[in-house]
């Protein structure tokens, strides 16, 4: 992305925010184990906002001098030496921010801006934090309570910034286009391959081969390989089990590319697939393909939502696994949503909308699970919402068992 892209977000920003001030930050470098720290992947409000990847940066927006500077982390020589640090040059060149400044510099200029400023505006973890089952990364909270010291009020703008990259820009479309095509290959490879594999293990080896080899990408998430029984976990990340004939094979795997991810999920038979087995997976075929036909620019969300259980409710019926309608069989075999905004975070915010708007970037994923009979199925495209319709990024990969 250009500094320009980051430049834009942050102008848009700060005029949701009317002209408002907003201090945001990196995550902070997590510890893995001893005196080792797992792989980076930084915050995506600040990536939004500054294009920045490394631990421990900070940005401050003036949104009434539309001026920004983004403040350095205090890193030790040693640190520099065995890990490297970003040069304040590239990253000023990186971010097209005014100007690079220190810790102590950056906390006499926000003495200074809450002379002019009682209020401002920074980001924290999405509202639904509490259900996760992970320690948070604390660098937003150390952030909000450094920043209730210096200024009267302390407000949030995760909403604004949620609307803002719901709507996708050009080049992110370009983005995330790039990671669906390396995704699909991907897929492609490991379908023909699929007799040849003897563990889950050896699927996600050529995935994560075919990601590196090719374009120099990272998985957007953990990929999740799952087969017979294993696909009833809906996260299941394990991806040890030996694979029998006959096995039905979850595949839910995706690239980050250029900061951007897809998220694809197709079920393929190992060997001959059973005759159930068909039938359910011919039954979730043909529900997604009505699911993804629903989805217009200006359709009522609730309506989307609706129109979907019924469906999904219509397909349970026809496999036989409920004879009537009934929300609660309805959850124990389609037991997620139906989707999600995709972005820079796999699981991206769509702002909530009341309506679907162009430039949307959303997965479609209806699902089958039934644990008795050691059966999952997923089918998943990731979706644009256009002017005129909609188009289904990954519509090229079959979803052929």
């Amino acid at each position: 992305m250009k500094a320009s892209f980051f430049q834009y977000n942050r102008a848009k920003l700060a005029e949701k925010l009317g002209g408002g001030l907003i201090v945001a930050t990196a995550y902070n470098g997590m510890q893995r184990q001893n005196d080792m720290a797992f792989g980076f992947t930084q915050e995506a409000n600040f990536w939004y906002l500054t294009g920045i990847e490394e631990p421990d940066w900070k940005l401050i927006v003036d949104g009434t001098s539309h001026k920004a500077w983004l403040v350095l982390p205090d890193v030790s020589e040693e640190h520099r030496l065995f890990d490297g640090v970003l040069d304040e040059k590239v990253a000023k060149q990186l971010s097209g921010v005014d100007g690079v400044i220190t810790h102590d510099e950056a906390q006499a200029k926000m003495r200074q801006l809450a002379k002019k400023h009682s209020v401002v505006h920074t980001v924290s973890q999405p509202e639904y934090a509490a259900h996760f089952s992970f320690h948070q990364n604390p660098a937003q909270h150390q952030l909000h309570q450094e920043l209730e010291r210096i200024f009267s009020a302390v407000q949030l703008c995760n909403k604004e910034l949620a609307s803002l990259r719901a709507i996708k820009q050009t080049e992110e479309i370009v983005a995330i286009e790039k990671a669906v095509k390396l995704t699909m290959q991907a897929f492609s490879n490991v379908k023909q391959a699929m007799p040849s594999y003897a563990h889950e293990y050896e699927i996600e080896a050529d995935m994560s081969h075919y990601f590196k080899f090719e374009a120099a990408a990272e998985h957007a998430y953990d990929p999740i390989i799952a087969a017979g029984h294993n696909a009833c976990t809906l996260h299941y990340t394990a991806n040890s089990a030996k694979l029998k004939s006959g096995d039905m094979v979850l595949l839910d795997v995706g690239a980050r590319v250029d900061g951007y991810a897809a998220d694809i999920s197709r079920t393929y038979a190992k060997g001959k697939a059973s005759a159930r087995a068909q039938s359910i997976h011919a039954t979730l075929e043909s529900a997604h393909r009505d699911i993804v036909s629903y989805l217009q620019p200006g359709l009522d969300v609730s309506e989307y939502m609706t129109k979907v259980n019924d469906r999904m409710m219509q397909a349970l019926k026809e496999v036989n696994l409920i004879k009537h309608d009934d929300n609660e069989a309805l959850r124990k075999y389609f037991p997620h949503a139906i989707g999600h905004g995709l972005g820079i975070d796999v699981h991206d915010s769509l702002g909530a909308p009341r309506y679907f708007k162009p430039g949307m970037v959303m997965t479609v994923e209806p699902g089958i699970y039934i644990p008795d009979e050691k059966l999952g199925f997923r089918i998943e495209d990731d979706i644009l919402i256009t002017e005129s319709g909609v188009r289904n990024l990954s519509k090229g990969l079959s979803t052929a068992l």
